[in-house]
């Protein structure tokens, strides 16, 4: 039996990314919660692209992604930053959900997603 590949994050109970066989699962926020919605976007997507790529995945590779945001209101501005990031190619856009949720402290976005592994 395969084992399941965990990488630690900093709270208790919980890893920031998993990968059993060819799938990658991750998550992440702004490390830095004084930003503003475009600046803790931008740092997020960084985290999941740079988790991702540690596990053997990409950007490319996402296959369903869910976003949780405070404020509804900020989504039109994460969905610009996040087409930017995902790109133009619709052969690499997953399948989104968005959510609006109460976040711990000045948490404005998290992100988890599930990825293939890059052959």
């Amino acid at each position: 039996m395969e084992a399941i590949e965990r990488v630690r994050g900093i709270y208790n109970g919980r890893n920031r990314s998993s990968a059993y066989k060819d799938l990658v699962w991750t998550v992440a926020t702004a490390s830095d919660t004084a930003l503003d919605m475009r600046d803790q976007t931008l740092q997020t997507l960084a985290t999941i692209e740079q988790n991702l790529t540690d596990l053997g995945s990409s950007k490319q590779h996402i296959v369903s992604a869910q976003v949780y945001i405070a404020n509804m209101q900020d989504k039109p501005l994460m969905d610009s930053i996040w087409c930017d990031w995902i790109g133009e190619n619709p052969d690499h856009w997953p399948q989104r959900a968005c959510l609006g949720v109460t976040l711990e402290g000045n948490v404005l976005i998290e992100i988890t997603v599930t990825a293939i592994r890059a052959i």
